[in-house]
């Protein structure tokens, strides 16, 4: 398979058996998978949509699969982080089961780090295990859900707490889905993106600095994406410190996206990020060595390229910061109680394991409300 305007990463991933797996990224990447899926043992294709992807999406991704077009199964669930649910997951599993999908069946996951997350969940499970592939149509999924291998499904208005690792086998990331989303998604995945900078490259976040999240090119998500699976690589299961580093801005994030979940306006994943990265690059200043003008800079930044006028920021008033403090403790994270941070003691390098006290979190939502929100 071969296509100038597609780079192609493969990688090897132990979870546990030794798999190989090949990234596709480009603006073009699509017309490489009527290819792919020729070479592949399975007896069945089904492609998983929303709403939204049936419409927009799914009429792109049929053209370039000519070999398959008429055979495969369309699975259609709602669009919305409401769809990461034990009942979706039902809903999916007894479309598979009516139209007898063997182990040998393979899934194609179309849609952004929702849909992605809960395919691979599915597909993780049925039948204990059947063939999947990410076609990532946000730039969030593109550059963060659908790399890594980690599947999931909230519970309890808690971000994924029910979830497995598995490996798809192969991830097609094709920049014209782009096209189809609105600046306030494409600002949501540029936020992986920045974390990706801070935690690893600070090169890679200055780049990111000169550029608006619409100016993002395949290039630019490829040097994210090879940053996110240099960790997965070395720590695919979250065993050591490597992959604790994704963690930067995700723990507070988790807890604040989680709060807005029944709020009149949901936060999106990527906001929430925002929020938690700006309060752990405070944790990072008082407690891993994180200097004052690295702090103002993150801050600066990201308060430059979000604007959260829109939400209903009292959520975030002081009186719910035990709210916030009761969803980190139920993270997946969390151990024996404590809360443990992955934070950052310069921009471009990270630490782990870093217990921060109840105090410390409330401080760094104090901040959050006085230099960020207040601006906002």
């Amino acid at each position: 398979m071969s296509n100038p305007n597609v780079s192609i990463i493969t990688t090897d991933v132990d979870f546990p058996m030794q798999k190989k797996v090949d990234l596709m990224i480009g603006s073009d990447s699509l017309s490489l998978l009527n290819e792919w899926l020729l070479k592949q043992p399975c007896d069945a294709v089904f492609v998983l949509v929303d709403s939204n992807t049936k419409e927009h999406c799914l009429p792109l991704l049929l053209r370039m699969i000519p070999s398959f077009s008429e055979s495969v199964t369309v699975i259609e669930i709602p669009n919305g982080e409401q769809s990461k649910s034990f009942e979706t997951v039902m809903i999916v599993s007894r479309k598979l089961l009516e139209k007898c999908a063997s182990r040998h069946a393979l899934l194609l996951n179309l849609g952004g780090g929702v849909l992605t997350d809960l395919g691979g969940f599915v597909a993780s499970i049925y039948k204990r295990g059947i063939g999947f592939v990410q076609i990532p149509t946000t730039l969030l999924a593109q550059v963060d859900a659908s790399v890594g291998g980690k599947t999931g499904i909230d519970f309890e208005h808690v971000k994924n707490t029910i979830g497995t690792f598995a490996v798809p086998n192969a991830v097609f990331i094709d920049t014209r889905f782009l096209e189809t989303l609105s600046d306030r998604e494409l600002k949501s995945g540029f936020a992986e993106m920045v974390k990706h900078g801070l935690i690893l490259d600070d090169a890679f976040y200055n780049e990111l600095k000169m550029i608006t999240p619409s100016q993002v090119t395949p290039k630019v998500i490829e040097h994210s994406v090879k940053l996110k699976n240099l960790i997965v690589s070395q720590d695919p299961r979250e065993t050591g410190k490597e992959r604790k580093a994704l963690n930067f801005g995700h723990t507070i994030g988790h807890a604040i996206e989680s709060m807005f979940m029944e709020t009149w306006c949901p936060l999106l994943h990527g906001e929430a990020v925002v929020a938690g990265m700006i309060c752990e690059s405070y944790l990072s200043h008082r407690h891993s060595g994180l200097s004052k003008n690295e702090l103002d800079d993150i801050r600066t930044f990201l308060t430059s390229r979000y604007d959260m006028a829109l939400y209903d920021l009292s959520v975030l008033n002081e009186e719910n910061d035990n709210y916030v403090l009761h969803f980190i403790r139920n993270d997946k994270k969390s151990k024996g109680g404590s809360i443990s941070f992955s934070l950052i003691n310069r921009i471009g390098k990270f630490v782990t394991d870093c217990v921060c006290s109840d105090v410390s979190v409330k401080e760094s939502l104090d901040f959050l409300r006085k230099k960020v929100i207040k601006r906002w």
